[in-house]
């Protein structure tokens, strides 16, 4: 074969390759097209792909690769990057009292609005975790998300006297998302700092153990994408049926990631068996996660039907965004029960002229008075 012959078939093989590679690209979700886009962008360089990191004594400081916003990116779809992280390299004690997370214009080092700020979510190897404590019968029961920082909500402190234990070079996976819901035509860098509080004293501190609830709701698995719904039937279009879907011990499909009409609705769903209460907890602290338009969250006892608490939600009113989330705390605390029936109960108000998406959950802080006993000695 000719070399002229090679270089044509090699030419056309190429420009095969490019084609197909963009008739695949153009089919991917929003979300998968950032994926794709910033893994190529730092392994062209195009982009910086280094976490700087900077430890202190109480605090543990790192900023994230460079992410390029050059789109609308609703929540869960903008670039994001991940870490393992080790608040120090002992074997000491140490309490994580709160987070935070800013972003960043890459360029100018400026604190930039939470437009920015997607989510900023903490997790724990739960089987080295609970194994260090003796505490195997807890591994695996629940997902080890530690925490979740999201638009709203980009800070928040533990009531005086609790924390987090965990021993210093144990191993924590933090991932953080971009976000922009109101700007198409834009072409910006960001970066996000993030910040794990923690007290490396000898003080005495109560520790809390975490517990994720979240809404979940009923959809039809053989046609799931099919409306109107009847509004008073509690079910839901789920946005996809690849992520956050759910079976039931019957066998029914749940989503916790689903469409929201136009107007004000109220969503719902039982979170007994997400808090695995045996007997009694005391509950100190609650960091909620929303999207845009959500109004309020609420844990309802239905067995003494009664509210046990609301965290209220306020939306930007010139823009698409959570302006703030009121959290949880308390020192004293609000005590849950086992035998108790309680909801998560989350209040939307859909002011778009469109459909939105929606999540309700909460990550629950309870005094945890086992591991607590195992501490003691220590």
């Amino acid at each position: 074969m000719t070399k002229s012959k090679i270089y044509k078939y090699t030419a056309i093989l190429v420009f095969s390759a490019i084609v197909v590679t963009g008739i695949v690209y153009s089919q991917l979700s929003n979300r998968h097209k950032a994926i794709v886009k910033t893994k190529a962008l730092y392994l062209t360089g195009l982009l910086d792909s280094n976490w700087t990191v900077a430890s202190g004594t109480q605090e543990y400081n790192m900023v994230s690769p460079t992410f390029l916003i050059d789109g609308i990116y609703k929540s869960m779809e903008g670039p994001k990057a991940s870490r393992y992280i080790q608040l120090n390299q002992t074997e000491k004690l140490l309490w994580i009292k709160g987070f935070e997370v800013q972003a960043l214009d890459a360029n100018t080092n400026a604190v930039l609005s939470n437009d920015y700020i997607c989510h900023m979510n903490v997790d724990i190897n739960d089987v080295k975790y609970y194994h260090h404590w003796q505490l195997n019968d807890r591994i695996g029961k629940q997902y080890p998300r530690l925490t979740s920082l999201s638009q709203g909500l980009e800070r928040f402190d533990f009531p005086e006297g609790y924390g987090v234990p965990v021993i210093g070079n144990d191993f924590l996976f933090v991932t953080s998302q971009t976000l922009n819901q109101n700007i198409p035509d834009i072409f910006k860098k960001v970066k996000h700092k993030i910040t794990v509080k923690y007290d490396a004293s000898k003080n005495p501190i109560k520790p809390l153990m975490s517990k994720t609830v979240f809404i979940q709701l009923p959809f039809d698995k053989h046609d799931p994408f099919k409306g109107p719904l009847d509004p008073g039937s509690n079910q839901c279009i789920p946005v996809e049926t690849k992520n956050h879907t759910y079976e039931d011990k019957n066998g029914n499909k749940l989503s916790g990631h689903w469409v929201i009409p136009t107007g004000a609705a109220t969503y719902r769903s039982s979170i007994k068996e997400q808090l695995q209460i045996q007997d009694s907890a005391r509950l100190h602290f609650s960091a909620p996660h929303v999207h845009p338009f959500a109004t309020a969250i609420s844990i309802y006892d239905k067995t003494a039907n009664k509210t046990v608490f609301t965290c209220k939600v306020t939306n930007y009113k010139d823009k698409i965004g959570l302006k703030a989330i009121q959290p949880f705390r308390s020192e004293t605390g609000v005590w849950l029960y086992g035998n108790h029936d309680y909801e998560l109960v989350l209040n939307v108000n859909n002011t778009a002229a469109t459909e939105q998406d929606m999540m309700g959950s909460m990550f629950l802080f309870f005094h945890d008075r086992e591991l607590e006993q195992k501490i003691q000695p220590q």
